[in-house]
């Protein structure tokens, strides 16, 4: 079909989301309310109203009847989480006056769940701005979990296929809304635990309510200039640890638990992977700082296993200086940022599924070397056999999925260092590019609000293009310039 009819398809889907939406981004008024910052009011009622304004006139646009595929889907996803961000950016550029760039950065950072920032400063920030942030992140978690996990239904994945048709008749965005109203009741019950056991450990409520928001959704947005070593409160980072993992674990597996169609997470091989993970991680981590910081073996140990979580989870909270660290030891922890948490999860990076699923066709790839053509040598996937030609699509797509994200990366460190004469060194500017791919934010310096204007907008897309794991994107791109047929 032409460009402008492949557009027109995707309107009805991205007004019904809008409308969604929209009611949800009006809550932040009630800080505004309690807070007595009347200032802000008008900017923070814009985003709900543009939003329910938005989703009025898409929906009354002329749609195309044409089936609905796959990349229609994509191309609505891609384009809501940018327009999103943009809105959302409003009441940063009138009640702080940030720069257009900074606002929209602030906004990417909060809906993809990235811990960058572009505020100068925390502490003196207006509540409604910080809780905003907050919730920003929040919403953005189940927004996520609800596309991936809307996604592999429509496609077979949870019905014990891995293979992904090409087209579909139905719309995807329905499917998302669908799913995300059966999830929040998961989701809103965790970030509640989650604030009670917070407030256990002697926190405000303001403070727990936003630390709660965060850390469920692996966002890691703070609302202290120092993050969390501003509270210098041992119990609240231990406590944070199994938050952060719990955000980070496949939806799916808790709602098939609520359902009693499951008995135990450790089910699923994205769980015992992530476990395992976390414990190299550890160790390789507290034998760095011992090793080469001259650190504690307790001190060692809490950072170690708090940094290797909330790499791994790409929560993005820090109790360490990381700049700090010797090259190897932060090479180490770009890797678990790279690799991220499991699919379904709200968590980032490349997802542990991929690297399950990676490995596995490597070793099927290589046993089928040392065999006659004729010897039939299964793929198995969770205990099911594969067949062989939907295996090897499917890793075809893990495979480009992992080699565009490296391709990404490499693209914009190039660009940043290319136009940017920093002292930095490279790797610590190619572990934030990275962080920010996985949309962690745990950050070597690099990311300031002093960065030039184009390191920003890399960062922008960069974050864009991690959150929704690249295809989105690039279908996105090739619809607009390319058309569909």
């Amino acid at each position: 079909m032409h460009r402008l009819e492949y557009i027109s398809t995707i309107a009805a889907d991205l007004g019904d989301i809008f409308f969604f939406v929209a009611p949800l981004t009006a809550v932040p008024l009630v800080v505004t309310v309690l807070f007595s910052e009347w200032y802000l009011f008008l900017s923070m009622a814009a985003v709900p109203v543009i939003f329910f304004l938005l989703g009025l006139v898409l929906k009354h646009l002329p749609r195309n009847e044409r089936e609905n595929r796959l990349s229609t889907a994509l191309c609505s996803v891609a384009l809501f989480w940018f327009a999103c961000a943009m809105v959302c950016g409003i009441p940063f550029m009138f009640g702080l006056n940030m720069s257009f760039t900074d606002a929209l950065f602030e906004g990417m950072a909060g809906w993809t769940g990235t811990a960058f920032t572009m505020m100068q400063s925390l502490d003196t920030a207006p509540y409604t701005l910080l809780f905003w942030r907050s919730f920003m992140q929040w919403i953005g978690g189940i927004g996520i979990i609800a596309f991936v996990i809307a996604l592999a239904s429509s496609t077979g994945l949870f019905q014990g296929k891995i293979y992904r048709t090409e087209s579909r008749e139905e719309s995807l965005m329905p499917s998302i809304i669908s799913t995300g109203r059966r999830i929040w009741k998961i989701y809103g019950l965790l970030t509640f635990i989650a604030i009670g056991l917070i407030l256990f450990t002697g926190l405000s409520l303001w403070d727990s309510v936003n630390l709660a928001l965060t850390t469920i959704s692996t966002g890691g947005f703070s609302i202290h200039d120092g993050g969390i070593l501003a509270y210098n409160n041992i119990v609240l980072e231990l406590l944070l640890i199994p938050l952060m993992i719990a955000g980070a674990l496949p939806f799916r597996l808790y709602y098939l638990i609520s359902e009693n169609r499951r008995w135990s997470l450790f089910g699923d091989e994205q769980v015992k992977l992530f476990f395992v993970v976390v414990a190299i991680g550890t160790a390789v981590l507290t034998y760095d700082l011992v090793y080469f910081g001259n650190t504690e073996i307790l001190t060692a140990l809490l950072q170690g296993l708090f940094m290797a979580v909330s790499a791994l989870t790409t929560t993005g909270f820090q109790i360490a200086n990381i700049q700090t660290w010797e090259s190897v030891t932060l090479l180490f922890l770009l890797m678990l940022v790279f690799v991220g948490g499991a699919a379904g999860s709200s968590s980032g990076g490349i997802k542990l599924k991929r690297v399950v699923l990676g490995l596995r066709a490597l070793v099927w790839w290589f046993r089928r070397l040392f065999v006659s053509g004729k010897v039939l040598i299964p793929f198995k996937s969770e205990g099911r056999i594969i067949p062989r030609a939907t295996a090897e699509l499917e890793t075809a797509k893990t495979m480009l999925v992992i080699i565009l994200s490296v391709i990404i990366i490499f693209v914009a460190t190039i660009i940043v260092m290319q136009f940017h004469l920093t002292t930095y060194p490279i790797t610590d500017v190619v572990f934030d590019i990275t962080s920010a791919f996985s949309t962690c934010g745990i950050s070597s310096g690099y990311v300031s609000p002093d960065m030039p204007v184009l390191s920003k907008w890399v960062f922008i897309v960069v974050m864009w293009l991690g959150r929704l794991e690249v295809i989105p994107v690039v279908v996105l791109f090739m619809a607009l310039f390319r058309g569909s047929d």
